[in-house]
């Protein structure tokens, strides 16, 4: 059977000192590798309130249970709590992931500063918040990371450019049934994108009576081909409450046959001659708010 890649969003201070241990005690008892991406800098969760008034969100928090897996202070940062700088709190946690094997890539300096206003913002602020984010994790791990992958699969013609420009080979930024080259504004890029190709569980817990006791059993349905996928799992989740539910996921996919690893095996195991170029476009993915940034048909 085909690779189903594993991309860790660790989106939060608590997702990387209490989630990112926590998963790695999961992977290693079951001898996988995967790929971690990390926010660099403060944690500004509590600024994800003002989306309250999206459509879409309140149904999301409701039906994912927000305060449990993030908790009230994490809920605060940035509203009545200062951000903290995770870089400079939780660098340990963060290279104990590279110690392990697995690999170590960006996501975001702010995370949420990012995924809210990065859609909008001109050139000069998101290279400014990427060269943040890479600088601080060429100080956390002594060495640049080898991929990207954007928060909450938001990103503009700039950041996709970026990419380029550090020289990383792919990234995984976008939504998508499987790896393309990128074409941003009529001209193709170098990097391949690795697209998300799979629900996450907080898109689907809640919707169509699955909740986290059958979630496992819903994804491992859309698994049972033999085709490759990227899926995204996120260290305050998967790292905390619904880690049942990934084990039973690991579990199922070795059932399957599947091998599992990091986006770095699911980019050596791509064929070149079947690459395809594809623009890119906003689509509404079910269960998550707002738009995300995919792969154009």
């Amino acid at each position: 059977m085909a690779l189903i890649a594993l991309k860790v969003d660790v989106d939060t201070l608590r997702g990387t000192r209490e989630g990112v241990p926590r998963l790695l005690r999961l992977l290693g008892r079951e001898g996988v590798r995967a790929t971690f991406l990390f926010s660099m800098g403060r944690d500004h969760t509590g600024w994800a309130l003002r989306r309250a008034f999206r459509p879409r969100f309140m149904a999301k928090v409701s039906r994912t249970s927000v305060l449990s897996h993030y908790g009230w202070r994490t809920l605060l940062y940035g509203v009545l709590l200062p951000g903290p700088d995770i870089g400079r709190l939780a660098a340990e946690p963060m290279r104990s992931a590279q110690a392990a094997g697995h690999e170590c890539g960006l996501h975001a300096w702010d995370h949420v500063l990012w995924q809210d206003n990065v859609r909008r913002r001109d050139p000069a602020w998101t290279v400014r918040q990427m060269r943040l984010a890479f600088d601080r994790f060429v100080d956390v791990f002594g060495s640049a990371p080898s991929t990207h992958g954007a928060a909450g699969w938001q990103m503009n013609a700039e950041a996709f450019r970026q990419i380029d420009r550090w020289g990383l080979a792919y990234a995984s930024d976008a939504r998508g049934p499987g790896p393309f080259v990128p074409v941003v504004e009529g001209g193709p890029l170098v990097h391949v994108q690795l697209p998300t190709t799979l629900p996450t569980l907080d898109e689907l817990i809640g919707r169509e009576g699955i909740d986290p006791g059958n979630v496992a059993r819903h994804l491992l349905a859309l698994t049972a081909a033999d085709r490759g996928h990227v899926y995204t799992l996120h260290a305050e989740l998967e790292g905390g409450a619904l880690a049942p539910a990934f084990e039973a996921l690991i579990r199922g996919w070795k059932a399957q046959g599947h091998r599992l690893g990091p986006l770095a095996d699911a980019y050596r195991a791509i064929e070149p001659g079947l690459l395809v170029r594809k623009s890119l476009g906003w689509e509404a993915v079910p269960g998550r708010s707002g738009q995300l940034v995919a792969a154009a048909d």
